[in-house]
């Protein structure tokens, strides 16, 4: 009976591994994958208990820092997040009901809207960098501090 118990949660760690694909129940799964084969070898239930945390933890310590740099080699890294707060100077009029707006941060030209839809700033104007939507800078006016112009 118990076996059934095991199988549904190894079914629902890998799925829920297949939708965060971020190594984060796949070790868990190793564990309810251990502990069903237990259950149908007749093991009692406190032992399927054991064995279930005795897998995923060992498989979580042991493999999990392998995995994950092998994993996050693979991905280029970038300083985007960087620019947040920086000081950008207005190449193009941000306005976002027309949808246009473009600044100069950090040596690179972005594509720039305002946080504030009714928020309009001018060609050659300061703007501070706020957030980053996807390749898209999020300004607000920037208000005279001494940080620098980048």
């Amino acid at each position: 009976m118990f076996q059934y118990f095991w199988f549904a949660l190894l079914i629902i760690f890998v799925v829920v591994e297949c939708f965060t694909v971020g190594l984060v129940s796949i070790w868990f799964a190793g564990g309810a994958l251990a502990a069903m084969l237990f259950a149908l070898a007749g093991a009692e239930a406190i032992w399927q208990d054991i064995i279930f945390l005795v897998v995923s933890g060992l498989l979580l310590v042991l493999t999990r820092p392998i995995a994950v740099r092998y994993f996050n080699s693979r991905k280029e890294k970038t300083n985007y997040q960087s620019v947040i707060g920086m000081v950008a100077k207005v190449t193009e009029k941000i306005d976002n009901y027309n949808q246009t707006g473009a600044a100069f941060v950090d040596g690179k030209e972005w594509t720039a809207r305002s946080t504030e839809d009714t928020v309009t700033m001018e060609k050659d104007t300061l703007a501070k960098v706020a957030a980053i939507e996807g390749v898209k800078l999020i300004v607000e006016p920037y208000v005279e501090t001494e940080q620098k112009t980048e």
